[in-house]
């Protein structure tokens, strides 16, 4: 598996491992089930410490495009379900929370499209 870690860049890099395989998981380059080198093993091939790698497997755990098994090692997760039922969860969370505080409906939305608009534009 071909990663590339830019040591100048403002991103950190646990964060540029896990979007790499998450992008290639989302778009079928890394097929589910295909398994993940050992954390020792990409740290070595990247030049990393071992717990950058392995947080950067934790956060792909957590957000569902892996899943550890133990001695069969970390695989890639079938992340379209997974990721539509964590989004699913968090926009629920979100509206149970802003209702709370007494926002009205479009000054909830509008706290969303500004955070989404930051997050795939602004990032």
């Amino acid at each position: 598996m071909q990663l590339s870690v830019d040591p100048a860049a403002a991103t950190p890099p646990y964060e540029q491992i896990r979007a790499q395989i998450a992008e290639r998981a989302r778009s079928g380059e890394l097929p589910t089930g295909l398994r993940l080198p050992t954390v020792r093993a990409l740290a070595e091939e990247l030049g990393l410490a071992a717990g950058t790698v392995a947080r950067a497997y934790r956060e792909l755990e957590a957000d569902g495009v892996v899943e550890t098994h133990g001695r069969r090692g970390t695989l890639i997760a079938a992340t379209g379900d997974t990721a539509h039922r964590l989004a699913a969860a968090a926009a629920t969370e979100y509206a149970e929370r802003a209702t709370r505080l007494g926002l009205s409906h479009a000054d909830a939305l509008a706290a969303v499209d500004t955070a989404l608009r930051l997050a795939y534009v602004g990032a």
